[in-house]
């Protein structure tokens, strides 16, 4: 029963044969903590990206074909043109259409917000305000999910940037363009795109461009302002940045065609006299505006989340209003489903039934509060009346 300690020793070398020792992946004197990036990116590529954008303009302007040029993929297969007389009568209406895009390995879940109807009828004045209730509304619906107890799985469909289409046959930004950016430049990235800019020459889009910056700055409206880059970057990452801030509004084309040019596929328009090419930076800026999307995507979100949201948050709780409960038309979180399933059915353990009790007491407290403070709102008249008696009594 008892192994002598030369046994011993052979049942060690044994087992040392048998499991391979353990290798050091880094150099001596190494701790590897400069490997956490790569942790953060395999996390990151697992769980996927959120990204959603506006589209505002009026019709005919090309933003759900710049859409489709900008993912490679079609979001409106069903798209109903309106008729004129349709238009007389019609309002804004806000379609959301969500669309998983996957490249290499990453998921992107894109949602893509359209604005049919956005300047198209007699009296615009009000148009833009759907548009404004859409974007708080999703801010209050993340708001909150955010306050509630199961906060892992909330799905974020704040706006983080908004493409606004400016008609280049316009001779600048109209009354419409000016109001409508004025009104959310301070709740969503507001990047301005110069529709159709192969009606125009190369020298009247720079005098175009120009224009509209003077009276971007004239009614001092702030668009997204593309980061400054650091003094350690490359050369090539300063350059990209450098012309993109210039080519501020971006003048794009969109196309969903192939034309074959020169033997070489492209995405273009043909006309009588040639072919627009839509990733030819020297036609357009079409390339500009997606390098923008893309390589400042992290950017935009962290705008929205520490600027805009921080904002429409700071307002609701210094006017000291409770997040506002889902509509019933709404999709509810995970764990206000279960609720609805009841607490008797065991698929809650005793943390999660500790957390809803805890919660209930909260919210009753809040109602009786809510009580007495309405008891003396209604009482104050009376008393201070009471008060005036008096002191004219003596």
């Amino acid at each position: 029963m008892h192994a002598g300690n030369g046994d011993r020793a052979q049942w060690s070398s044994g087992d040392e044969e048998d499991e391979e020792p353990f290798v050091n992946p880094e150099q001596a004197g190494y701790v590897g903590f400069a490997n956490l990036p790569n942790q953060v990116h395999r996390k990151s590529v697992k769980k996927g990206f959120e990204f959603t954008l506006m589209v505002v303009g009026e019709s005919g302007l090309g933003k759900s074909t710049l859409v489709n040029s900008l993912f490679l993929t079609d979001l409106y297969p069903e798209r109903h043109i309106p008729s004129a007389a349709e238009k007389i009568e019609q309002t804004v209406k806000i379609d959301a259409s969500t669309v998983e895009i996957e490249e290499r390995g990453v998921k992107l879940r894109l949602t893509v917000v359209d604005t049919p109807g956005f300047g198209d009828s007699l009296n615009s004045v009000d148009c833009f305000k759907p548009i404004i209730q859409y974007i708080d509304d999703q801010f209050e619906r993340y708001l909150t999910d955010e306050s509630g107890l199961n906060r892992r799985h909330i799905v974020d469909n704040r706006v983080h940037c908004c493409f606004y289409f400016i008609n280049p046959s316009g001779h600048g930004l109209k009354p419409l363009d000016i109001a409508f950016m004025k009104a959310v430049h301070h709740k969503v990235n507001i990047v301005p795109v110069l529709a159709k800019a192969d009606t125009l020459t190369q020298l009247e889009v720079v005098t175009l461009k120009r224009k509209i910056l003077d009276q971007i700055d004239d009614h001092s409206i702030r668009i997204y302002p593309l980061p400054d880059c650091d003094s350690d970057e490359d050369d090539d990452y300063k350059e990209q940045c450098r012309q993109l801030k210039g080519a501020v509004p971006f003048a794009v084309v969109g196309a969903n065609t192939i034309i074959e040019v020169k033997g070489k596929k492209v995405r273009g328009r043909m006309y009588p006299w040639g072919v627009v090419e839509v990733e030819n930076p020297e036609h357009c800026d079409f390339i500009k505006l997606r390098t923008m999307l893309i390589t400042h995507m992290q950017d935009l979100q962290e705008v929205t989340q520490e600027t805009h949201y921080e904002n429409f948050r700071a307002e609701k709780l210094a006017s000291g209003a409770a997040p506002a409960k889902p509509k019933p038309g709404k999709p509810m979180a995970p764990i206000a489903r279960m609720e609805n399933g009841g607490i008797g059915n065991g698929d809650y353990n005793d943390k999660e039934r500790e957390l809803r009790q805890k919660e209930e007491e909260l919210r009753r407290m809040q109602e009786r509060l809510s009580r007495m403070q309405a008891e003396i709102d209604s009482k104050r008249p009376q008393l201070m009346h009471n008060g005036d008696l008096k002191s004219q009594d003596v």
